[in-house]
């Protein structure tokens, strides 16, 4: 693998911990392009860089304040990096319409990013996120 693509994955797993985990939204805009599009924004949603943080700070940050992610796997091939990863907290907070529950989420994801001049310019990603909110709902 080329010293490019292990920056590459580096700049990924940086955003995973920074912004996902830590909510830190210089690190945020920092590792942003301007043009950023989310693929895999709900239809209607914001697919821009709002749209991507406002999904961490908005809504997953306040239903599980102790959000954890684990990186599972990464594969780096041009300027596409592909993690396997799991995002997890204590659902403390509304989540998505449900009240809080105090158990553990635990939401498996596969992203796929196009970086370009280090930033991120593109995501895919699919999860288990429908799953997940079936059974907190189930529970209810």
């Amino acid at each position: 693998m080329d010293l490019q693509q292990e920056k590459n994955k580096e700049i990924v797993k940086r955003f995973n911990i920074e912004v996902i985990e830590k909510g830190n939204v210089e690190t945020f805009e920092e590792l942003m392009d301007e043009d950023f599009i989310n693929h895999s924004a709900p239809q209607g949603a914001d697919n821009g860089k709002q749209g991507m943080i406002n999904t961490f700070n908005g809504i997953l940050r306040p239903a599980m304040p102790d959000i954890q992610v684990t990186i599972l796997q990464q594969v780096a091939e041009g300027d596409l990096v592909t993690t396997r990863k799991n995002i997890s907290g204590t659902h403390t907070g509304n989540f998505m319409g449900i009240a809080p529950s105090g158990k553990r989420i635990s939401i498996d994801v596969i992203d796929i990013v196009r970086l370009k001049n280090g930033k991120y310019f593109e995501h895919w990603g699919i999860n288990n996120l429908s799953v997940v909110l079936a059974q907190l709902k189930s529970n209810e």
